[in-house]
């Protein structure tokens, strides 16, 4: 499947300037009515908080001083102690660069920021997670630092000041730092290890991002509205489609569907660009990928999303192309169920969006999302434990991580046509035993293909299930991080059973429905939860350390 090359035949006095690889849909300039419904659009944004206050942002622009400050102290520190002549000293600069959300612009009160540290040459990595992190160790304003060298893309972790920061860290080619350093320049990758450019990614698809939309407060309006619809909101309204790690879209995915739409209607404001997101996209021929710009080969032999030359690309279901070298699939997860939830979704959008260009309904309807807990007659629920609070948080983030193995092994069923993982992970029900645990559950909502026939058919998902298990064990011995309490349990639940798994909050249920708690699983007088109770539709995976032997799950589907 080769990139989709445009033949077109411009002349400057003919064709106006276009962003992105085709020429816009649509030139066309907003009416009176679409600048009242952006205005309307922005009144029903605020009460979700998608917007920061002024004092809280200042804030930002604050700390992130300090810390740039800091930077070019310990960049002077560092060259001192190397024996770099004072007069090169004298010049030398460091610097502090944002990505993500903050530097797109569309963060919401308390996110995080995600910076990079650019440093010269004469700089180490070693030096950014020695001899940098006891000098933020130092500063009364840092809490929780951590470093977390070994990762993928190697990063720091601290609060500042209360406000979240990830910082990673990259060595340039050059001897100092320019104070007008463009990070867009691919020349800047030459001679760079491979985490350093990995680590300059995040600065270089944001820019671009930037720089490739024709109004960036447009662009900034649109996507709080989309992402809004995608993430879990203060006011708890969730549509469950914003999450990279379980196989749906992450900010980045999102900030370029809709910069493409920018791209595509220029001239159009927010009211019509969320609108138009989901006609683009409803309508899109997955897999045909998503690009900002052309790609370019910029010889530094560098592995890039091509399916022409690497085979495992032709598989991707839903690609949605980075714009900076190397260029990559930023929606490598995205499976056949999180692609056919999504699109479900973008329908739902164009549909209200409909409605509401026609003033038959406002914006709030666009935020009103079903619920999940409801949505479903069937469900699995995961329940990961340990023992104490460290080995729990270590323990999650691997489970969490795999889940998306589970969701495809579950696709692969010939009686399921869906699996539906929300992003939300929830605390799991406390049983009394002198031992404290701590455990974490995620539901996983199942559609079973109709039957004919009057009886219900057994489906048997030990093997399912089992599979993904037995991954998640391997990876965590592998890893050297598996202590022998470490547990992961599995259920077959239907939709009545979940409110007696799941905190109150988490279910808004009536109180005719809530009425009904005594079906299937049952919750024990001493708070513990019996999962003897329904035995065959409950799985004990074993621990590798422990008996072999596992129940068997199995799930009724439904009749046709």
């Amino acid at each position: 499947m080769p990139f989709p090359i445009t033949s077109q035949v411009q002349t400057a006095q003919l064709t106006p300037k276009h962003y992105g690889i085709t020429s816009p849909i649509s030139l066309a300039q907003p009416k009176e009515a679409d600048l009242v419904l952006t205005q309307k659009l922005i009144e029903t944004l605020r009460p979700f908080g998608v917007f920061e206050e002024e004092l809280e942002l200042q804030r930002r622009i604050l700390v992130l001083g300090k810390l740039n400050t800091l930077v070019q102290v310990w960049i002077r520190e560092i060259s001192q102690a190397k024996n770099i002549p004072s007069s090169v000293i004298d010049n030398v600069c460091g610097k502090i660069f944002t990505f993500g959300s903050y530097r797109l612009g569309v963060h919401t009160k308390g996110a995080d920021i995600d910076a990079l540290c650019v440093a010269p040459r004469h700089l180490e990595r070693s030096d950014f997670f020695s001899s940098f992190y006891e000098k933020l160790k130092e500063q009364e304003e840092v809490k929780d630092l951590r470093a977390v060298e070994e990762a993928f893309v190697p990063v720091i972790k601290l609060s500042f000041d209360g406000i979240e920061i990830d910082i990673l860290f990259a060595r340039l080619a050059l001897q100092t730092i320019p104070e007008n350093l463009d990070l867009r320049d691919d020349g800047l990758l030459k001679n760079l290890d491979i985490r350093c450019i990995r680590s300059l990614n995040g600065c270089r698809v944001t820019d671009e991002i930037l720089h490739l939309v024709p109004n960036i407060e447009n662009f900034r309006l649109t996507l709080r509205a989309i992402k809004l619809l995608a993430l879990c909101s203060v006011h708890g309204t969730c549509h469950n489609i914003y999450s990279n790690i379980l196989g749906f879209l992450g900010g980045v995915s999102w900030a370029m569907l809709v910069a493409r739409t920018c791209q595509l209607y220029p001239n159009a404001v927010a009211s019509t660009l969320v609108h138009k997101f989901f006609l683009v996209f409803s309508k899109w021929e997955w897999p045909n990928p998503v690009l900002l710009k052309q790609p370019e080969d910029c010889n530094l032999n560098l592995p890039v999303w091509d399916p022409r030359v690497t085979p495992s690309d032709r598989y991707h279901l839903m690609p949605i192309i980075t714009p900076a070298y190397p260029q990559q699939n930023s929606t490598y997860n995205v499976s056949t169920s999180t692609r056919a939830i999504m699109v479900e979704e973008f329908k739902r959008g164009l549909a209200i969006t409909d409605e509401i260009l026609l003033n038959k309904a406002e914006w709030s309807k666009l935020f009103e999302a079903p619920n999940f807990f409801q949505k479903y007659k069937h469900y699995i629920v995961l329940l990961a434990s340990a023992q104490t609070e460290k080995q729990h948080l270590e323990w999650v983030g691997l489970v969490e991580s795999k889940i998306r193995i589970l969701v495809g092994n579950l696709e692969k069923n010939e009686f399921i046509t869906l699996a539906h993982v929300n992003p939300q992970s929830f605390p799991g029900p406390k049983e009394e035993s002198e031992k404290e645990e701590f455990s974490t559950i995620w539901v996983i909502g199942v559609v079973f293909k109709k039957m004919e026939g009057p009886e219900n058919l057994n489906v048997d998902l030990t093997f399912d299930i089992q599979s993904f298990t037995d991954t998640v064990y391997r990876q965590a011995i592998t890893s050297k991080m598996f202590e022998a309490d470490m547990k992961i349990t599995a259920m077959h639940v239907k939709r009545k059973q979940l409110q007696q798994l799941l905190p109150k909050v988490a279910i808004q249920r009536s109180k005719r429905k809530a009425s009904h708690s005594s079906d299937g699983l049952r919750v024990m007088n001493d708070g513990s939860l019996d999962l003897s109770v329904d035995s065959d539709n409950s799985m004990s995976v074993p621990s590798p350390t422990g008996p072999s032997a596992a129940k068997i799950a199995r799930a009724s589907s439904p009749q046709g």
